[in-house]
């Protein structure tokens, strides 16, 4: 794409022609691309490293001015990065403590030994016994060292994943309500941040969540349902 086409396209865009807006995503896929690579592996799907600079690509695209002398792709690149960054720093993959870490190497070598002493897969009880660490906490720690799931991750039990609460919009409307998921998630009440963390970023059952919440399963599943209500509420005002 030309630079006269891509400087007639942001004009559009700012004139709310929404259809520019997926052209110049699409046509700068590549280079939205090279920038997330940067932050591969540091607990977030690739797929929403790259949803996310879409949406510093957008900014870039509302903040651009041809007055500032320089390449739109020149002016994009720090804006994508930027926005990346701040989702890591702020939203992104959970903050685990060295405590944490350390308990949570503690517990996979207690599982290790145990898996070879017993010839297959400890309990939860087995390995608390085995390292003097209670069954919440060993799930605690277990959750907030293991990997980050997609927002495409679907429970187990009704197949729901956060998506789901997005509504169908177009591209760029949709990366944008998929940035403000995160926003929605934060008001809701601390127990339930936490079910919804366990159950859909960690992948958690509702039996383990119930263990590392403290709650009972049916509890943990009406603090789900409760949640997954609400953030439907946030999403649609």
């Amino acid at each position: 794409m030309s630079l006269n086409d891509t400087l007639l396209l942001i004009d559009r865009v700012k004139n709310g022609d929404s259809k520019a807006a997926e052209t110049l995503v699409e046509e700068n896929s590549g280079l939205i691309w090279s920038v997330a690579r940067h932050f591969f592996g540091r607990g977030v799907d690739s797929d929403d490293l790259y949803q996310i600079g879409c949406i510093g690509f957008l900014k870039a695209i509302k903040g651009f001015d041809t007055e500032y002398g320089t390449q739109f792709s020149t002016y994009a690149v720090p804006k994508i990065s930027g926005e990346i960054r701040r989702f890591l720093r702020d939203d992104g993959a959970i903050k685990v403590s060295r405590g944490l870490k350390e308990q949570a190497q503690k517990i996979r070598l207690a599982r290790h030994e145990l898996e070879q002493r017993l010839g297959r897969e400890p309990s939860l009880k087995e390995i608390s016994d085995a390292i003097g660490l209670c069954p919440e906490d060993i799930a605690t720690a277990e959750t907030a060292t293991g990997p980050t799931q997609s927002l495409q991750y679907e429970s187990g039990e009704e197949g729901f994943s956060l998506e789901n609460v997005l509504g169908d919009y177009g591209q760029e409307e949709r990366l944008v309500e998929r940035f403000s998921l995160d926003e929605a998630i934060k008001k809701l009440p601390e127990r339930e941040q936490m079910v919804i963390s366990l159950r859909y970023f960690h992948g958690l059952t509702q039996d383990k969540t119930s263990k590392a919440v403290g709650v009972s399963q049916v509890q943990v599943s009406r603090l789900e349902r409760k949640a997954i209500e609400q953030l439907r509420l946030y999403m649609k005002n």
